[in-house]
């Protein structure tokens, strides 16, 4: 009786076997999609949330990426022929083997990015009149330091110059006859 070796699947269990990536790696799966009797390699990128049942027939991992402000995650069975390759981008440390806490977190952020955003106004609401006696603040103290430096002329202080403002600016009352 003869043992022939015939290869069941056409993928290469040594090869992803060996990758050695783990929760917390960046990975980029290249997966296989038939469309119109074609098959095209569709990259799929994000951090590895888990890994689970190591390196067994069964094996899979749990992907997270954010596209367009939406989580999405995939599971991939390690040894599945519809994955062309598995590329690892960026290994990292991490203190536990599964990141489902990055969920949680993902939406407090996006929450608190939200909140910040609401809660600076821009100084819009300030009024027109408060908006005007701030030039013109503005505008007389800026000579005012100039004719301090060089003490040639004497102006009139702040004061005076808004009292005199004031009194241009008011409506004289009407003479009738």
């Amino acid at each position: 009786m003869e043992l022939t070796k015939e290869k069941f699947t056409p993928v290469n269990k040594a090869q992803r076997k060996s990758l050695n990536f783990k929760a917390g790696d960046t990975v980029r799966v290249w997966n296989k999609i038939q469309e119109k009797g074609k098959t095209r390699l569709q990259a799929f990128e994000g951090l590895v949330l888990s890994r689970k049942h190591g390196t067994e027939s069964g094996a899979t991992f749990t992907i997270r990426k954010v596209t367009s402000g939406v989580g999405v995650e995939r599971i991939f069975p390690l040894y599945s022929p519809n994955i062309g390759k598995i590329e690892i981008l960026r290994k990292s440390k991490t203190r536990r083997n599964k990141l489902y806490y990055i969920r949680k977190k993902a939406v407090k952020e996006v929450r608190k990015r939200l909140k910040s955003i609401t809660l600076s106004t821009p100084e819009t609401d300030v009024d027109d009149d408060k908006k005007e006696e701030i030039k013109e603040e503005e505008i007389v103290k800026a000579p005012e330091k100039k004719v301090e430096q060089t003490e040639q002329v004497k102006e009139p202080t702040t004061k005076e110059t808004v009292n005199e403002e004031k009194t241009e600016n008011s409506p004289e009352p009407e003479k009738s006859e």
